[in-house]
């Protein structure tokens, strides 16, 4: 087993190379919006695997609004 670790509050936690990859799929957002959601989507996965931030990608794939659909119709032409 690998070595207990520390996150940067004192919470001993275990080390493992394994690291969190979150992509999320949407249309085109702004921003500011985008920086907002990877905090947060970051600081969920530390509170609940008690790892470091460091450790955690969000990637966001944005997807233009004629090249989804939903519910038989393209998004473009809701």
């Amino acid at each position: 087993m690998d070595p207990p670790n520390r996150t940067p509050n004192g919470t001993p936690t275990r080390r493992s190379s394994a690291m969190p990859i979150v992509t999320i799929q949407q249309g085109p957002r702004d921003t500011e919006l985008k920086r907002d959601l990877v905090k947060r989507v970051t600081d969920a996965f530390v509170d609940a695997y008690k790892i470091p931030a460091e450790t955690v990608q969000v990637w966001i794939h944005e997807v233009p609004a004629d090249s989804w659909g939903a519910a038989g119709k393209l998004t473009a032409d809701r």
